[in-house]
């Protein structure tokens, strides 16, 4: 009698995970449109999503209404020199007459693709290595393990711009360099939420019911530790924008006569402050950005 109701008890057991798996998409889904509601109710998060929306849209669009497109292909001016805000140029010339306008709004491409890019990267290797880490655990989490501990050994900012220089100043080495040293902290936060969701309920009732380990982590573990991941990316776009203005600032990222956020300040500051607008206009750019992206982040983490 004993036997038969704990054989009874592990039945009903199992019955209520496989019916957690099957009902978890719709679960999630309630989930979701919950956190869209508390997200929509936070002011800040909408002022940064507003901003962020906004960029994108002079990203995509701004390069087509740029009143002087040729002044980020090389062109110079040199009778319309450090000429200030006015009606013809709205934000000024640089040292050469090119519009600073035009610059900015064809450089905004340029610097938010690449962040998207970098993230993009970094995002993609570390949450691959972190997964494979985490779940199969042994000698294959200590090799990971091991391979982290040694770029993170190395401040990023440093060990990106000594990639950069080692490969040579254009932004496409740039990008790469910081995708390069950005991966561990998505590894080693990726392998945390693993770790943890592996232990759930609704793992080992997948797993009871025979489902293959690809399904499991791409189906049941992936959905369950993305949140603090676009977090993390939503806050590290900012982040790599203002780390691609600095390595062009020292005139490792893209290099002349493309516009590049980072050196128009290098270039500008040789005028400051009698020529200001030089460096103003870049440098709100830049803040925009680092701006709309954290405050965009804050909002998501606290909803999540």
């Amino acid at each position: 009698m004993t036997t038969r109701r704990a054989w009874n008890a592990r039945a009903a057991s199992g019955a209520v995970a496989v019916q957690e798996v099957l009902t978890a998409p719709t679960v999630r889904s309630t989930l979701w449109k919950r956190r869209w509601r508390r997200f929509k109710q936070n002011r800040l998060s909408l002022v940064g999503a507003i901003v962020i929306l906004l960029l994108v849209l002079v990203a995509i669009v701004g390069p087509f209404f740029a009143p002087y497109p040729e002044d980020a292909r090389g062109a110079v001016h040199i009778s319309d020199r450090l000429r200030p805000p006015s009606r013809e140029h709205l934000m000024g010339t640089d040292e050469v007459g090119r519009d600073i306008l035009s610059r900015l709004l064809i450089g905004s491409r340029l610097s938010l693709g690449a962040a998207l890019v970098i993230l993009t990267m970094a995002t993609t290797i570390g949450l691959t290595l972190g997964m494979i880490s985490g779940f199969f655990g042994g000698r294959v989490d200590t090799l990971v393990q091991r391979l982290t501990d040694v770029f993170l050994t190395v401040p990023p900012l440093i060990l990106a711009m000594a990639v950069s220089a080692a490969l040579g100043p254009s932004l496409i080495n740039v990008v790469w360099a910081i995708s390069l040293v950005w991966w561990p902290g998505y590894c080693r936060l990726t392998r945390a939420e693993v770790l943890h969701k592996k232990q759930e309920v609704f793992v080992e009732a997948a797993r009871a019911i025979g489902a293959p380990i690809h399904r499991i982590i791409l189906r049941h573990v992936l959905p369950n530790i993305l949140t603090p991941i676009v977090v993390k990316a939503t806050m590290d776009v900012g982040f790599a924008v203002l780390t691609l203005a600095s390595l062009g600032f020292i005139g490792l990222g893209a290099q002349p006569p493309d516009p590049d956020w980072g050196r128009m300040i290098a270039d500008g500051r040789r005028y400051f402050p009698e020529s200001w607008w030089l460096t103003f206009f870049p440098g709100a750019a830049i803040f925009l950005s680092v701006f709309g992206f954290n405050i965009l982040g804050d909002g998501i983490r606290d909803v999540f």
